[in-house]
């Protein structure tokens, strides 16, 4: 237990404790926090308790505007940072506790913090790693028989994102426009996009980063993955389907992704760690790894539209459903020399699971637009409408506590005028 209050239902107890860059109407430079009930610990105030074998040195790495240095430090430094935060923040602990000066000085309620992007993220690669995701897809545009491509079993299948577009939880989306052919039979057209959708993901921050030509091992992966956060890769799925033969995604995505400010720590999801899936074939050599590194992790995506008094839930999914670990994702993009640096966002492709309710984009949900997704009170969607905020949320369900990623939302505006 913490001398901080967390309710049963928080998605920051003790257990959590994860990291975001926040700022204040009083103090607007943004700064390293970490999230412990409604509060904010601002630990660039509390930098000198960081007293042990590596901290101690590194006080710097709390002062900075972004996770980026920090994440640089490596999995034994961030261990000892938990240990640490776990330590200041528990009921028995005085060093805060008993600080009125000092708490108030160190805490400030997560209500009027402003969030911002917790790293600087120089690159992000979006991976396509949902079995039941490629199925669907597959099966909607080549066929059952032609539902995954010959590679897709074989390894992690993914493209370079725009790293420039990630943005903040509450970021507003502007509706894109580009180029759509409607209809086969006809010259393609230039409009705003028809068929904007939603893709539930989550994705993983990389900490330290590896040399260009030396591939990170599967076995030493985890020492590089810093933490996850929630994720909406937002697609136009009019402008994609004409755009990405031959070379994949390109304006039907780069317009925005949008990401939770929380990143919570893979120390504290290990112990909702699942054994792997199950792959056949066997992956090569290379990608084979039996540690645990699945995570059961509940994933809910909620529509709140114009005149809508709240919020209608129209996915629940779990990141359990996802056939590439992260470490094989790592292991995999790395395989060939190429060096990742620490911020690198990596994210997981759209989540599904094995039931209609739990599809993870809209494509899915209405089947290609084939049917409506009911929100009541005789609203529906086949894809996103000007006015829709999307509001993704997750959490590891413990025993008394959650471990939560707070939320992941944006708001669609109108595209410009043509």
């Amino acid at each position: 237990m913490s001398f901080i209050p967390a309710e049963e239902t928080s998605d920051f107890p003790l257990q959590n404790l994860p990291y975001g860059v926040f700022s204040t109407e009083e103090k607007p430079k943004p700064r390293i926090g970490v999230a412990i009930g409604d509060q904010v610990l601002d630990l660039s105030v509390i930098k000198h308790l960081f007293d042990g074998p590596l901290l101690s040195k590194n006080h710097h790495v709390f002062e900075q505007e972004t996770l980026n240095h920090f994440m640089a430090l490596g999995w034994e430094a961030w261990r000892e940072a938990r240990a640490v935060l776990q330590k200041l923040l528990s009921a028995e602990e005085p060093t805060l506790r008993d600080d009125p000066e000092l708490r108030k000085r160190a805490f400030v309620p997560q209500a009027s913090a402003v969030m911002h992007l917790p790293a600087e993220i120089g690159d992000y690669t979006d991976f396509y790693s949902s079995w039941q995701h490629a199925t669907n897809v597959g099966v909607m545009f080549r066929g059952k028989e032609n539902a995954l491509m010959p590679n897709w079993l074989h390894l992690p299948v993914g493209y370079h994102g725009r790293a420039s577009s990630v943005v903040i939880s509450g970021t507003p989306i502007q509706r894109p426009a580009g180029q759509m052919q409607p209809d086969d039979t006809k010259p393609p057209v230039f409009g705003a996009c028809k068929l904007l959708d939603i893709e539930l993901e989550m994705a993983f921050f990389v900490g330290p980063g590896n040399k260009a030509g030396e591939p990170i091992p599967i076995r030493e992966a985890h020492k590089h993955i810093f933490g996850m956060v929630l994720m909406n890769d937002w697609s136009a799925r009019d402008i994609q389907k004409w755009e990405y033969v031959p070379l994949g995604p390109f304006l039907g995505k780069s317009f925005g992704t949008t990401i939770s400010p929380w990143v919570v720590t893979m120390e504290a999801l290990m112990p909702f760690a699942l054994p792997n899936p199950i792959q056949n074939p066997k992956p090569l050599p290379y990608l084979c790894d039996d540690q645990p590194y699945t995570f059961d992790i509940n994933l809910f995506v909620a529509i709140k539209g114009n005149g809508m008094s709240k919020p209608v839930n129209i996915c629940c999914s779990n990141f359990k459903y996802m056939y590439w670990t992260m470490k094989q994702q790592l292991a995999h993009h790395t395989i060939n020399g190429c060096n990742l640096r620490p911020g690198d966002l990596l994210a997981s492709g759209t989540i599904s699971g094995p039931d209609p309710e739990s599809f993870g984009s809209m494509l899915e949900l209405s089947w290609k637009g084939t049917k409506a997704i009911d929100l009541g009170n005789g609203q529906s969607r086949k894809f996103l409408q000007d006015g829709d905020e999307v509001i993704i949320t997750g959490y590891c369900q413990g025993n008394g506590y959650r471990v939560g990623f707070g939320k992941c939302s944006g708001k669609i505006l109108p595209a410009r005028p043509l």
